[in-house]
């Protein structure tokens, strides 16, 4: 089974920057409901879509004052529990992300390290990639950012 995920978040000024769950300094961040986390987002729906379980909005959804500031690390792990619990295991995860600044490459082990843990793979198992918009759009203009990711499971 494969699944694919995708979310973008504006960015503003003030706001905190949280990617695969590892906050990056920045003078701004994601405008979201919960910590915005636009890696894990794509990663539970990627999750969530490849056993036919829904989409994050439908588990969490951003008129649920529960969910306000939530870690997007609590919306994997009930993923996960939800992909293993109906008879999946996880083989891999492969995301990307599109942000036009900061770089993110001094943080993209940490980020690994926690998808794998989360996810319960060994690290060579996660793949985390990011590019910029080149100046295009609203992504390369810093007003927002996108990830997407696609996972691999097992019967």
């Amino acid at each position: 089974m494969i699944g694919f995920g995708y979310d973008v978040h504006r960015l503003a000024d003030g706001e905190s920057l949280i990617l695969g769950g590892v906050p990056i300094p920045s003078s701004f961040g994601t405008v979201a409901h919960s910590d915005g986390d636009v890696l894990l987002h794509a990663l539970v729906d990627a999750l969530l879509g490849a056993a036919g379980l829904g989409d994050i909005g439908e588990h969490f959804p951003d008129t649920d004052p529960r969910w306000k500031g939530e870690s997007s690390s609590t919306f994997v792990r009930h993923a996960v529990h939800l992909v293993t619990s109906a008879g999946y295991r996880i083989v891999n995860a492969d995301l990307t992300l599109i942000l036009q600044a900061p770089k993110i490459l001094p943080y993209k082990p940490l980020m690994r390290d926690h998808i794998a843990s989360l996810c319960g793979l060994p690290v060579e198992r996660v793949g985390v990639k990011a590019t910029t918009a080149e100046n295009i759009g609203a992504v390369g203009r810093g007003e927002g950012v996108e990830a997407y990711c696609v996972v691999q499971l097992d019967p």
